[in-house]
């Protein structure tokens, strides 16, 4: 069972899709929200399938939506032979917020 994340925030860049050799597309998009004493973080999104397209079509840079998802990590030697990682949600639903 995956764990699950939720979050709201707003796009800090248009969706960017990328398509694989079997023509399956993945859309990825960065989110940045509101933590700890009015910190600033941001997270790597990537969807996939339906979502992917709903990304791709509907969302823009500054967009305020709410994310849920799963946490995945990501580990992988550089050219340098250093250890590295980083984490991002894979995301299953999107929900636009709307600001008055």
């Amino acid at each position: 069972m995956h764990n699950i994340v939720i979050l709201a925030g707003n796009l800090g860049n248009d969706p960017e899709t990328y398509y694989g050799s079997e023509g399956d597309g993945m859309t990825s998009f960065n989110l940045a929200f509101t933590s700890g004493k009015e910190k600033t973080s941001w997270i790597k999104c990537i969807c996939f399938n339906k979502t992917a397209e709903v990304a791709e079509k509907y969302l823009h840079t500054g967009a305020r939506i709410a994310i849920s998802g799963y946490l995945k990590q990501n580990s992988w030697t550089n050219d340098e032979g250093e250890k590295r990682s980083n984490h991002e949600v894979v995301v299953t639903s999107i929900e636009f917020i709307k600001i008055n």
